[in-house]
């Protein structure tokens, strides 16, 4: 144990016997509390944003599937960009820039690891909180600021940004290109500057924590792979981010203060404008370098999450822990090196391509590690198919089918026929979207009793919102993919202008239809969500008998979460149906070994 460890278990006893009265602002609001600030994260980040996002998405879908209809609910909602009901043409394309970064950004990625990362670091590792708790407060605020000027940009007169999510130069850097490349692209870019500061901040304190505040015996290679996904992740954010930021600040500075990074040879109506020397292409390869990387930070928290709720519902210790480890560093120092994919038809030279390609590939092979575990770990387990089980195979399924696609888009010879199609479109939303949301409402159903003090999600509910939104996310994405290969682009508000594609429009509706039923479904989800959080039934201290240390922990909410001393581990957080020589469980009657049990007599410590 280090002695920071040391000393900061000394102040946390300290501090525990007179903890100040907390009154409502410290302890809902400006809370510097881990678990307080996941229930802010999830609630803002997935239940508002991502009501958002869905909303916005449901009506693309609409407008796509019955082009040049009048809707009440495009009037109601749409109101000046919605004559008579019509859908504009102009605020498609801002749809679909705010459903991407919505969704993207404060859904999967705050959302997720904002969420899961506070929850369970401290819990698992054996910590009384954060490193910092003032800078994880912080961070959640900064959050919250970043989701407001997102959301007030939806209300600019000219319109929110609508250059696509990944806001190409010159739409996003000359204020004067189209309606939504003014006031409200400028809040865009303020509001993600804003993000990725709180990004940081949150990414700084979980790698700190990981690093200095585990308990006694809780060695890195003792960690639950939950704990090794949120830390890795971090380290990507760190990575990553800041070329982000820089590249917003650039088209701060194009847009406001008349430097070319992105710029040269512009024309508008005939007029020639004064920027010279810049590369949008430079844009392209800063947003990349940020964006690929950015699709393991969404995606290996769902993945660790996984992890755990697969090997706790499988009664079985987790399949290859060291080589899921392994998997997790190679997936996060690959996802550096692949971000050219996203640029092939970019005029980039073929040599090049070649490079970026093969990088792309080799990336499959700790994915497919990864997905080899997970169907190894439920190999002749005695699985409890509870809602979060469900969900965690659903993400095993997506994975699997968005990741084959990607075999094809990742070869920058096969990737010419299909780019910028629907296909794309389909192969992100299954292996990302669908995948990363399937993680987290595993680990919504899976935790749900330590954020609401043992109260319980209705399983009935789950099962319900389970089958209906993988029936439905397979119904939506599975034939997008034929119509990507058809050849349909993505991001035209409707396709009547090209005949060839009339005879598409029947998947079109087929796609709309499995979509709004998705939509609704997940209302069950939020009805359950909130009267569980006050009516659930309560469930006992370890509900799924897990053997991870959060289920040690108090279940009413206390500061420093352990009443007494932090519990010490022994072992690796997977011995289920760990049996002694003679064959008898090491806890007799009880298939599974929490972490702080030690060693019996005799007894191996497994950590393959």
């Amino acid at each position: 144990m280090s002695a920071v460890t040391a000393h900061a278990d000394d102040h946390a006893h300290d501090d525990h016997g007179h903890h100040h009265k907390e009154t409502f602002v410290t302890k809902y609001i400006f809370s510097q509390d881990h678990k307080m600030i996941a229930k802010q994260y999830l609630i803002l980040g997935v239940l508002v944003m991502g009501f958002i996002g869905i909303a916005m998405s449901l009506l693309m879908r609409m407008q796509l599937a019955w082009p040049g209809e009048a809707f009440l609910v495009f009037d109601t909602f749409l109101g000046k960009w919605a004559p008579d009901g019509i859908m504009d043409a102009d605020v498609y394309l801002a749809l679909v820039t705010m459903h991407g970064t919505i969704m993207v950004f404060f859904v999967l990625t705050a959302g997720l690891s904002g969420t899961f990362s506070n929850l369970l670091i401290p819990l698992q590792i054996g910590a009384r909180d954060m490193a910092s708790g003032f800078l994880n407060m912080v961070s959640f605020w900064l959050f919250f600021l970043a989701s407001v000027i997102m959301i007030i940009s939806l209300f600019v007169e000219a319109g929110p940004a609508a250059a696509g999510w990944t806001i190409y130069p010159p739409l996003s850097a000359l204020p004067m290109a189209q309606p939504g490349s003014g006031m409200g692209m400028t809040l865009w870019l303020s509001s993600m500057a804003i993000f990725i500061a709180s990004s940081l901040l949150g990414s700084l304190n979980y790698i700190v924590t990981v690093i200095n505040l585990r308990t006694k015996g809780m060695s890195m290679t003792r960690l639950p792979l939950t704990i090794w996904a949120f830390f890795v992740t971090a380290i990507i954010g760190v990575v990553s981010f800041p070329v982000l930021l820089s590249a917003a600040l650039m088209l701060i500075m194009d847009r406001s203060f008349g430097t070319s990074f992105f710029l040269s040879d512009i024309f508008i109506q005939g007029e020639v404008l004064h920027y010279q020397g810049g590369s949008p292409v430079l844009y392209e390869h800063l947003f990349w370098f940020l964006g690929h990387p950015e699709v393991y930070i969404v995606l290996l928290p769902a993945l660790g999450i996984t992890s755990e709720v697969m090997s706790t519902n499988a009664r079985k210790p987790i399949f290859g822990y060291r080589a899921m480890v392994a998997s997790i560093l190679a997936i996060a120092f690959l996802s550096t090196i692949v971000w050219g994919h996203h640029m092939f038809i970019s005029g980039m030279n073929p040599f090049l391509g070649s490079v970026f390609t093969f990088t792309t590939l080799l990336i499959a092979i700790p994915s497919a590690v990864k997905a080899f575990n997970y169907i190894t770990t439920l190999w002749k387990g005695n699985l409890q198919l509870n809602p979060a089980m469900l969900f965690s195979i659903g993400l095993v399924s997506t994975f699997i089918t968005g990741g084959l696609t990607g075999i094809i888009l990742g070869d920058s010879t096969l990737d010419i026929n299909v780019h910028d199609t629907y296909f794309v479109v389909a192969h992100f939303h299954l292996v990302m979207g669908i995948s990363a949301l399937y993680g987290l409402f595993a680990g919504v159903y899976h935790w749900f009793p330590i954020m609401f003090e043992g109260r319980m999600l209705n399983k009935n509910m789950g099962y319900v919102h389970f089958w209906i939104t993988a029936v439905c996310a397979y119904g939506v994405f599975f034939p997008m993919h034929f119509v990507g290969m058809a050849g349909v682009p993505r991001r035209y508000y409707e396709n009547t202008a090209f005949p060839m594609f009339d005879e598409l429009a029947d998947v079109q509706v087929l796609m709309t239809v499995f979509a709004l039923i998705a939509g609704a479904a997940q209302l069950i989800f939020v009805a359950n969500f909130v009267y569980s959080m006050f009516y659930g039934k309560k469930g006992p201290q370890n509900p799924w008998d897990s053997n991870t240390l959060e289920w040690t922990a108090s279940q009413k909410h206390i500061h420093g979460n352990w009443p007494g001393a932090i519990p010490e581990v022994h072992r690796w957080a997977y011995d289920y149906s760990k049996v002694d020589a003679d064959g008898e469980y090491i806890i007799p009657g009880q298939d599974f070994v929490p972490q702080h049990i030690p060693l019996q007599q005799d007894e191996e410590e497994l950590n393959h």
